[in-house]
């Protein structure tokens, strides 16, 4: 009595999906073995002159990063697990067999493709959030124990806020309602004024303060004492060592902030006037990943199903770090020229997915046909 062939392909799909989690798991994880150590050794040589930070603290911060970096090395995971997984699978004779039965290369790859779709998936709706928080974490240990700095600005519904010090002692919060297009202006603006001890010195309200390097030009405002009284100005400098990159660069990462909260942290970025083209090319990233991972699966087929053919692990080894790097450099490359506004940021976010995919049906079309 013969199998119903739906069966038959059923069984098939499950092994092979079985496969491949299997070896993307084992590469993976090794890979995430080699990162956690690299990080760890990389903290340690950076707080080698800071006897105050415990090892346990490096450790805890090398664990907080860990998932951030699980995230950038997924699709490289993903391509050498698969290539690993169908070329064993070629080599004990299961593919062979398998086509030799009828079953076509999209078939058997059907299953990785859905389950890398899975992952993806997985990984930026429900993974992507606990990672961000972990590295808001990792920042705010990083900026406090490894490079002396704090925050200098936060942005939210009711306004921009800054941070600023002056050699005479005095620090200054800033509060904006608004922000005006183009140059750094801060509109409706408001600058609180505390001594070295956290005691309030003055308060200065203007209706506008441009930033200039090295100063404030604050424009028609009163100037609050200590004690009460105000005194009107038309125009008034005050000393600054804020710029306006500094500012941009200490808005909450991108990294540090999760698939579901990203749409609206760009609308405010936008309201406000700051640009937000880090922020969209991010969110576009997560939202390419799971099609990123499906060309991966595609691209490792390619080098791993040729090996039935002309054997060697040697060559499928080369031309999956071949592949890897050009992968790496492609990204890098797009993501810097969309970054720049050079190119559109979906664009940008989109091209090494779409080049993958694109490239990896054609081969495994080309092979399929000859």
């Amino acid at each position: 009595m013969t199998l119903p062939r739906f069966r038959i392909a059923r069984t098939i799909s499950v092994y092979i999906a079985r496969q491949f989690l299997i070896w993307c798991g084992i590469v993976f994880g090794a890979m995430m073995l080699i990162v956690f150590l690299l990080d760890y050794i990389e903290l340690i040589h950076r707080a080698r002159t800071k006897a105050e930070v415990p090892l346990s603290l490096l450790l805890e911060m090398a664990l907080l990063k860990l998932p951030h970096m699980a995230q950038e090395i997924l699709p490289f995971g993903v391509l050498f697990g698969t290539m690993l997984a169908f070329w064993r699978l070629t080599r004990s004779n299961e593919l062979v067999v398998a086509r030799a039965s009828g079953v076509s290369v999209w078939q058997f790859l059907l299953p990785a493709v859905a389950v890398a779709f899975s992952i993806g998936v997985f990984t930026t709706t429900v993974f992507n959030p606990v990672a961000s928080l972990m590295q808001g974490r990792y920042e705010i240990l990083e900026n406090r124990l490894l490079r002396n700095t704090t925050g200098q600005s936060a942005l939210s519904p009711s306004g921009l806020w800054l941070r600023q010090a002056d050699p005479s002692g005095l620090h200054a919060m800033v509060h904006a309602e608004k922000l005006a297009q183009g140059d750094l202006v801060l509109q409706d603006v408001t600058f609180l004024f505390f001594r070295d001890d956290d005691a309030f010195a003055e308060r200065i309200d203007a209706v506008d303060a441009r930033l200039e390097p090295g100063h404030w030009i604050i424009r028609s405002g009163t100037k609050w004492h200590k004690d009460g009284y105000g005194e009107h100005f038309e125009r008034m400098e005050l000393k600054t060592n804020l710029t306006s990159a500094k500012i941009q660069e200490s808005f909450a990462a991108p990294e540090t902030m999760s698939f579901w909260e990203l749409p609206g942290y760009i609308h405010l970025l936008q309201v406000s006037g700051f640009p937000t083209q880090r922020h969209r090319l991010y969110l576009n990233a997560l939202l390419a990943r799971p099609f990123l991972l499906c060309a991966m699966v595609l691209i490792a087929a390619t080098f791993s199903l040729r090996m039935q053919r002309r054997g060697g692990a040697t060559l499928m080894v080369v031309s999956g770090m071949s592949a890897g790097f050009i992968l790496f450099f492609l990204s890098d490359v797009v993501f810097a020229l969309g970054l720049s506004s050079t190119i559109p940021v979906a664009l940008a976010a989109w091209t090494p997915a779409g080049i993958s995919l694109l490239l990896g049906a054609s081969f495994l079309l080309h092979l399929e046909d000859g």
